[in-house]
């Protein structure tokens, strides 16, 4: 058995990404982080933390095991994607299902009962969105397949918040809204970079249904919209004035170059610096808002 087959299976480079954003909406959503409670109460958030972060790690990994399974027959169409191990048959069907429905297993049993409803109804929803509404059918259907990847995308850092806090309020809300408008110029740069590979697998992202005009007019309206969800955690006080700075000057900056993108002879390189910076964007935030949790 190469376990290293199983591991690019679970595309962990996605995965840890997201962890970040549970992370950050559980500091934000503990309770014992934000009063600065000491002794006791500090050690049973750090075994929920763990419990929070390895569930919805295994679940969001599983989720990314039945895209590698569904989506094998596309990605064996795209240059980006043709060597992934279920399509080279370095991993049989059978055992890749069975991997990912071990890994959603042990996951919501963790989340279940070592975290609450909450976080593991809000994981749950992200896993249907992600795996059934998403790879199934929109992302082979509808143009607006991104946006319903999105959705699944929004939720780990509602997870994170209602496994610390309990509860789903006005934060657990903004958090989510900030990861939908950010996941959207950020998808719409890879669709713009990989145009012709989407083409030949006859997935319908905005570049190939329609033209980059259009697709860059939607990059600026939800980056726009991104800077106005990032900005309603300090509006609301969850947040500090820092955080609100670095929210504005960070999306001030992603928009200049999403401007910047109706004016370049080649897309492709730009769409690589929109990639590339909505990652610094995404990172930045999210660190901010630690940070910002804890002091």
């Amino acid at each position: 058995m190469d376990f290293k087959h199983y591991y690019e299976l679970t595309k962990s480079g996605l995965v840890m990404g997201n962890i970040v954003t549970v992370l950050a909406g559980f500091l934000l959503g503990s309770q014992a982080f934000r009063n600065g409670i000491n002794g006791p109460t500090i050690a049973i958030h750090f075994w929920l933390l763990l419990a929070t972060l390895v569930g919805i790690f295994l679940v969001m990994a599983s989720g990314c095991v039945f895209n590698n399974y569904i989506d094998r027959d596309i990605d064996g169409k795209m240059e980006r994607t043709k060597h992934r191990v279920l399509v080279t048959h370095k991993i049989s069907l059978r055992a890749a299902f069975i991997f990912a429905t071990a890994l959603a297993i042990v996951g919501f049993l963790i989340l279940c009962l070592c975290t609450n409803v909450l976080a593991a109804s809000s994981a749950l929803v992200g896993f249907i969105f992600y795996v059934v509404t998403y790879s199934l059918w929109g992302k082979r259907h509808t143009v607006y397949g991104t946006f319903i990847g999105a959705i699944a995308g929004a939720t780990p850092p509602v997870v994170g918040y209602a496994a610390a806090s309990g509860r789903i309020d006005g934060a657990a809300a903004i958090l989510f809204l900030i990861m939908l408008t950010w996941q959207m110029p950020h998808f719409f740069a890879i669709a713009i970079r990989r145009r012709e590979d989407y083409a030949a697998a006859g997935i319908p992202v905005m570049p190939v249904r329609y033209d980059l005009r259009r697709t860059k007019i939607s990059m600026a309206i939800y980056i726009i919209e991104f800077i106005i969800a990032a900005s309603l955690l300090s509006l609301f006080g969850y947040a500090g004035p820092v955080y609100l700075s670095i929210a504005l000057v960070l999306g001030i900056a992603w928009l200049a170059l999403a401007l910047k993108g109706f004016w370049v002879k080649n897309s492709t390189p730009w769409a690589k610096q929109m990639f590339l910076f909505s990652l610094v964007v995404m990172m930045a935030l999210f660190i901010t808002i630690m940070v910002g949790a804890v002091v």
